[in-house]
C-alpha cells in the first residue's frame, strides 16, 4: 500500500506539472555582420543573435537558432520550418501583407563612411563630381546609380562590402555608402574611418512571424518592448556598432498597439508592457 500510494503520488505530480514549451526556432542570415555572423571557436554571433537570445529568456524559453541563407528564411519561416525570424527583416508593404511583424527594433537607413579628416558631407548634393563606392548588386548600388545623373557622383561596384570599404581607404573612392548599421560596424572597427552623411529610408527591422502567429507575436513584442524601456537594446546598440542609438529611434521608442503602424497587420490595440 505503501509504494502504491507514493506511486499514485508521484503521477499525480506529473500530470499537475505545466508541460515544458518546445524550444522557439528561428532563424538569421549568418554572414549578415554585425548581425550575425561566424565565430572562429564555431557559432555565430551578433546583434541579432543576442536579440533573440533575450527575447527566448524573457519568454522563459530555449531557442534554436539557424545559420542559413537570408532567400530561404522567408520560405521556412512560412512552411512551418521557424517561429519568427531574428535576422533583420525590413517591414515593407508587400512583405507585410503576406506576414505578421512586431513593432521596430532597429532603423534601416542608408550611411556614408568617410576617410578620417576628409570634408563633411552635409548633403547629397555635397558629392557632386565624388566617387561613391557600393557593394555590387545590392540595395544601395541600385539607389546610387539612380542618382548617378542627377546628384553627379560617380558609382564604383565592388564584390563584397568589404572590398567597397577598401576603396575609401585607398582613396579609390571618397565615400562608401550601405546600411547604417553595416557602416557604424566598419568604423567601429577601423580608427581610419568616420561616419557621415545619414540617407533617412523611413523604414525599419522587425521581427516576422506567420500569419496565425498573433498570440507569438504579442509576447514576443511584449519583451522587446521591455528591452527597450531598460535600455536592453540601447546597449546591443553601442556594443555592436560603435554608437549609441539617436533619441526617437526605433531602438528606444515604444510604439503604441502590436506591429508597425501603418502597415498591413498592424494591431491598434492599446497595452502596456508587462516586465519583471
Amino acid at each position: 500500500m505503501h509504494r502504491a500510494f507514493i506511486g499514485l503520488i508521484a503521477a499525480l505530480a506529473a500530470t499537475s506539472a505545466p508541460a515544458q514549451q518546445p524550444p522557439l526556432r528561428t532563424g538569421v542570415d549568418g554572414t549578415f555582420a554585425p548581425h550575425a555572423m561566424p565565430i572562429l571557436s564555431g557559432g555565430i554571433q551578433g546583434f541579432n543573435v543576442d536579440l533573440a537570445n533575450e527575447i527566448a529568456k524573457r519568454l522563459n524559453r530555449r531557442i534554436e537558432i539557424e545559420a542559413t541563407q537570408f532567400s530561404g528564411l522567408i520560405p521556412a519561416l512560412q512552411a512551418g520550418t521557424y517561429d519568427f525570424l531574428a535576422a533583420p527583416v525590413t517591414v515593407t508593404k508587400e512583405r507585410a501583407d503576406n506576414l505578421l511583424f512586431t513593432e521596430g527594433y532597429l532603423n534601416t537607413d542608408f550611411q556614408f563612411l568617410i576617410k578620417k579628416g576628409a570634408p563633411k558631407i552635409e548633403k547629397l548634393e555635397d558629392l557632386k563630381g565624388k566617387t561613391i563606392s557600393v557593394n555590387k548588386g545590392s540595395a544601395y548600388d541600385s539607389w546610387a546609380r539612380d542618382l548617378e545623373p542627377k546628384i553627379g557622383w560617380k558609382v564604383e561596384s565592388f564584390g563584397t562590402q568589404s572590398d567597397a570599404v577598401q576603396a575609401v581607404l585607398a582613396g579609390r573612392a571618397d565615400a562608401n555608402v550601405a546600411g547604417n548599421t553595416n557602416i557604424a560596424w566598419a568604423v567601429k572597427n577601423n580608427p581610419q574611418l568616420e561616419l557621415s552623411y545619414l540617407h533617412s529610408t523611413g523604414l525599419v527591422w522587425a521581427a516576422p512571424l506567420r500569419k496565425d502567429s498573433g498570440e507569438l507575436r504579442k509576447t514576443i513584442e511584449n519583451a522587446v518592448e521591455c528591452m527597450k524601456l531598460d535600455n536592453t537594446i540601447a546597449k546591443m546598440h553601442e556594443k555592436w556598432f560603435g554608437v549609441a542609438p539617436a533619441v526617437g529611434s526605433a531602438a528606444v521608442t515604444v510604439f503604441p498597439g502590436y506591429g508597425v503602424p501603418d502597415m498591413p497587420g498592424y494591431d491598434p490595440t492599446a497595452h502596456t508592457p508587462s516586465c519583471s
